[in-house]
């Protein structure tokens, strides 16, 4: 429907809106320069602030793209390796730039955080990282802007914080399938839902940040718990 919808305007129309979509995608990419920059002030506020706009509009351009049917309109610039650059950069660069930074890593063990640029590289460049037939994601899709967050507004031990980054390290090679909020074809209405939900409770921990309430932050791991534990299930059940 919306595809035929697309197809019955001008190709003028069509043109500018298809335009439109990819330059909406490539916003992330300013987005995330503004908060690599902010990380290395370490103004961890503005970061995460930013990382949450960059993160809205990698919820929302598959679907504008959809619609406006850009595959079709501008089969020549290829929309999911834009996706995949702007998502390397928000999703994996700037956490690192959060991660080298003192207090959250044990001193002399911030260089261990650059193994996250290598891991996820291998991630990204992977073939099969978003399934082939059913929608999923090949290892630990590289959700280090998260990892971050919880470390800065939690305030846990440097430690556990290297222990744990270490573990999703080795899980980026591991050959498990994690949930694909958006494309996937099963358990998606729940996680959808339960996604709503933690996105409120963490835009309203950036409202409050730098001073967060303790509580509600640790409640909102509610969905990375949900997260982590529903992709076990489903990679079990989907074997």
């Amino acid at each position: 429907m919306a595809m035929e919808r697309s197809e019955s305007l001008s190709w003028p129309i069509r043109s500018a809106l298809a335009w439109g979509v990819h330059l909406y995608t490539a916003l992330g990419a300013v987005l995330g320069f503004l908060a690599l920059a902010a990380a290395f002030r370490q103004d961890y506020t503005e970061t995460f602030r930013y990382l949450a706009f960059a993160l809205l509009v990698d919820c929302t351009d598959g679907t504008l793209a959809r619609r406006a049917n850009v595959k079709q309109v501008l089969p020549w610039i290829d929309g999911e390796l834009l996706d995949n650059i702007v998502d390397y950069l928000t999703y994996v660069v700037v956490p690192v730039a959060v991660l080298v930074q003192p207090g959250i890593l044990p001193p002399g063990t911030q260089a261990a955080a650059l193994s996250i640029l290598l891991a996820s590289a291998y991630g990204f460049s992977r073939t099969d990282a978003k399934g082939f037939v059913e929608h999923y994601f090949q290892g630990f899709p590289s959700y280090w802007n998260v990892l971050a967050f919880y470390y800065v507004i939690l305030g846990t031990d440097p430690w556990l914080n290297l222990v744990l980054m270490l573990v999703f390290v080795g899980l980026v090679f591991a050959p498990m399938r994690w949930l694909y909020p958006s494309r996937m074809e099963k358990m998606r209405t729940p996680t959808l839902a339960l996604g709503v939900v933690w996105g409120v409770m963490g835009f309203t921990l950036l409202a409050q940040m730098p001073a967060v309430s303790e509580s509600l932050a640790w409640l909102s791991l509610f969905y990375p718990l949900y997260y982590t534990v529903g992709s076990v299930v489903y990679h079990l059940t989907n074997e």
